[in-house]
């Protein structure tokens, strides 16, 4: 199924902010364009109305877009994307995010305060699975990285192509399901026990299937439990996390996510609840890396700096407390 592009037109980016969500933007002043996505990395058909649309997908305020019909991550850049920018006075610093800080809301709060602080510099988000940021990385497509996959880091690390890696946040990965619970995860003893048990029952279990950081670590815990499910109760859909959960509580399957992006959604009244968490196997971590030899090092090594410093650390302590009660990520040094 072909589904036609989303374009950004009229995409007004106030505090220097050009978030890439579909498969060709508008700039402005600029021409660049994403090569076309195939269907697959779609969070939503573009035939949907706005309306249908969770609160947490209308995160674009009056400085910018309010509704999104539909929802494209980036899989690849077109060779021209890299000089976009809001205007010939601002250089274009491109990072690249795992998705669940853009559905969070928290990567759009950090560059807004960041382009206070540096209005020379304009930032392109691009949001996407950490394997698709770290691939972005390889082809010198992204000045800088916001992953969380420790041992594919570590890898691209190895290969030479970032210049240093700074752990910097943290929260944790859950596994959740529906309230009936039909595969006993709660009273599961520890992560390879809970995924046992999902198999053992043959129950509903909806992947990202999208070589994020929260897809590279299913794979790896259905590694320790056994090995990769190959059945018809096992789910693999190509999607983002919001999209991912949404789609496991309209099945009422099994799902693994990470704590920040699952809080968000049950605030829109998801109906999913958490059934086991815990232990270092389900420690997620995120961490920036500058990649080497880009269109822009300074600007990469100027957001880095800012995002080590108390100013990002001030909004990080405190994101999503006053709305949900909690902090949906705690600081790596806290």
């Amino acid at each position: 199924m072909t589904h036609p592009a989303i374009r950004l037109e009229g995409f007004k980016k106030a505090f220097g902010v050009n978030y890439v969500v579909g498969d060709r933007i508008s700039c402005g002043t600029g021409s660049g364009t994403a090569e076309a996505l195939t269907a697959r990395h779609l969070i939503l058909p573009l035939a949907a109305p706005s309306t249908d649309l969770p609160p947490m997908f209308i995160r674009f305020k009056k400085r910018a877009i309010r509704t999104v019909a539909g929802v494209m991550w980036l899989l690849a850049l077109g060779p021209g994307l890299g000089g976009c920018g809001t205007d010939g006075s601002r250089r274009t610093v491109r990072v690249a995010s795992t998705t669940s800080l853009y559905d969070t809301g928290l990567l759009e709060e950090l560059v807004a305060a960041f382009s206070v602080d540096h209005p020379e510099y304009s930032v392109q988000v691009l949001a996407v699975g950490t394997g698709q940021a770290l691939a972005l990385g390889e082809r010198r497509d992204a000045d800088l990285l916001f992953v969380h996959a420790p041992e594919r880091e570590e890898a691209f690390m190895a290969e030479g192509h970032g210049l240093r890696r700074t752990t910097i946040m943290r929260n944790d990965f859950v596994i959740v399901g529906p309230d009936a619970d039909p595969a006993g995860v709660s009273q599961a003893t520890d992560s390879r026990d809970a995924l046992g048990r999902i198999a053992s029952a043959r129950a509903p279990f909806v992947s990202r299937g999208d070589d994020s950081g929260t897809h590279i670590r299913e794979q790896a815990l259905w590694d320790e439990a056994g090995g990769r499910p190959d059945a018809d109760w096992y789910l693999e859909i190509g999607q983002g996390m919001g999209s991912t959960l949404l789609f496991a509580a309209e099945r009422q399957a099994y799902v693994l996510t990470d704590r920040a992006t699952l809080t968000v959604l049950q605030g829109n009244g998801i109906d999913l609840v958490e059934l086991f968490a815990g232990g270092e196997p389900l420690r997620n971590v995120y961490s920036l890396i500058p990649v080497g030899g880009t269109a822009e090092p300074e600007g990469a090594a100027t957001f880095e700096s800012w995002m080590l410093s108390p100013a990002a650390a001030s909004i990080i302590r405190v994101f999503g407390q006053q709305k949900y009660g909690t902090p949906l990520f705690t600081l790596i040094s806290e």
